[in-house]
């Protein structure tokens, strides 16, 4: 896990698993946020396992999938909404972690 930090409110990374959730929580995080589609690739477990896995080590979690190529609607907004509530730094991800990090910054805008 490469974990890139944008500033301090919001850092990115590719794809998680359930087994990174331990270290996610450690390193101070207050929420995740999915922004890759299930079943994108063959090696990504459904975002429902790491919900399940942040819920239990305490931490929130939103599922806002990006589809790549697709126009955005609601999604700048529901980031703005998860960053404002989350009390903390949130972890975002997807396949490489671009996704998340283009996200952010629209987010910033709303």
């Amino acid at each position: 896990m490469d974990i890139r930090k944008i500033d301090d409110r919001f850092s990115v990374t590719g794809q998680i698993g359930v087994s990174d959730i331990a270290a996610i929580a450690a390193s101070g995080f207050k929420a995740i946020v999915c922004n890759r589609p299930d079943l994108e690739g063959y090696d990504q477990p459904p975002h429902m396992d790491i919900k399940d896995a942040a819920a239990q080590a305490g931490l929130g979690f939103a599922y806002i999938p990006i589809v790549p190529g697709a126009p955005l609607g609601h999604e700048p907004q529901e980031m703005a909404a998860v960053l404002r509530d989350a009390g903390g730094p949130v972890l975002g991800y997807c396949r490489s972690g671009a996704r998340a990090a283009s996200l952010y910054a629209m987010a910033l805008q709303k």
